[in-house]
């Protein structure tokens, strides 16, 4: 049975929360939108990475906000209790783009983020986040 629209909006308000902290290069902002648990993996070039979500966390404090970032979220799928969202990422600290997929789950009555998987697009290889 397909997700009504006001649950497809719950879970995009919940990944917007993520976006925001990474717009205002503020950690404290996206923590919200994440499990304790949550987990990030990812590459970068050839440089893969998994941890702790703090990781993620601590590059959006150090990278900062940036005048020239711009991104959209999409809820590509949506069951009961789970759902993955795509976040497209441009001039993430005025050079580097990245694609983001979120596998959020609803915990409590609320959607959180509970892995996080992202690369890192070539053309903006030089620029390291």
């Amino acid at each position: 049975m397909r997700a009504s629209l006001k649950e497809y909006q719950a879970v995009e308000l919940a990944a917007l929360k993520r976006l925001k902290g990474v717009m205002n290069g503020d950690s404290t902002i996206a923590k919200d939108a994440f499990s304790e648990e949550a987990m990030v993996y990812g590459c970068s070039g050839a440089q893969f990475t998994c941890g702790p979500i703090q990781n993620f966390f601590n590059d959006v404090d150090r990278v900062g906000s940036h005048p020239r970032f711009e991104a959209r979220v999409d809820v590509i799928t949506l069951e009961e209790t789970m759902a993955v969202v795509r976040v497209l990422e441009e001039k993430w600290g005025g050079n580097a783009d990245f694609t983001d997929y979120l596998l959020m789950m609803k915990l409590n009555g609320e959607w959180k983020c509970v892995v996080q998987v992202y690369n890192q697009s070539s053309n903006t290889l030089p620029y390291q986040s």
